[in-house]
């Protein structure tokens, strides 16, 4: 992973998730971080296996990853499975080594009004707010229920007006914003679906 040579911090967004597979949807949110909030980087983590997701399904880690780097395709995106060789399985703990690691690299958390709205199941969440700068994305139907979710009324002060995303990755933790963009209908439920087909055997 890359460090900058003239001394300032590397501003990285971090999209993690199963990538099961990899879509354009991923690609429009971290291209959207990229232009939204002065990014320069984001990094696809992905995940050996989300302990919220059945392993019923589950394409190999080598597979995800191969399919993510197709799909990404950009010079500011990169697909890591960095979360295998830290031997993590909770965001909060990978965060926390990646800190580490990359002392240098301020790290923004990216994420879906879906994974807003059920964050406060996931272990230690409340330190990834506490540590990082969150962005939320608009993802309907879940924004509405998100924004009324236990993390956003516990951290509605933190809340930045959407005019500061740009400054985002320069504010002190505790601070996130919401940022309404065009809905994007890819689904991995529903590509993983198609590739099952009508009544066929599963891919």
């Amino acid at each position: 992973m890359p460090a900058w040579g003239d001394g300032r911090r590397l501003r990285v967004g971090l999209l993690g998730g199963s990538f099961n597979p990899a879509h354009d949807g991923h690609r429009f949110i971290a291209t959207e971080a990229l232009r939204r909030l002065g990014l320069d980087e984001v990094w696809w983590l992905v995940s050996p296996q989300n302990p919220l997701k059945p392993t019923r399904g589950m394409a190999p880690l080598a597979e995800r990853a191969a399919g993510a780097r197709r799909v990404a395709a950009h010079p500011r995106i990169r697909v890591t499975t960095i979360e295998a060789r830290l031997g993590t399985r909770y965001t909060a703990d990978t965060l926390a080594k990646l800190r580490r690691r990359f002392p240098r690299t301020t790290f923004v958390w990216l994420m879906g009004a879906d994974n807003l709205d059920q964050i406060s199941r996931w272990r230690a969440w409340s330190s990834i707010f506490r540590n990082h700068p969150v962005a939320v994305f608009d993802r309907a139907p879940y924004s509405y229920r998100a924004l009324a979710s236990k993390a956003a009324r516990r951290f509605a002060r933190n809340r930045l007006p959407l005019r500061k995303a740009p400054v985002l990755a320069g504010s002190e933790a505790p601070a996130w914003v919401f940022l309404p963009i065009r809905r994007h209908p890819a689904s991995a439920t529903a590509i993983r679906a198609g590739r099952h087909g009508a009544g066929g055997t599963p891919a």
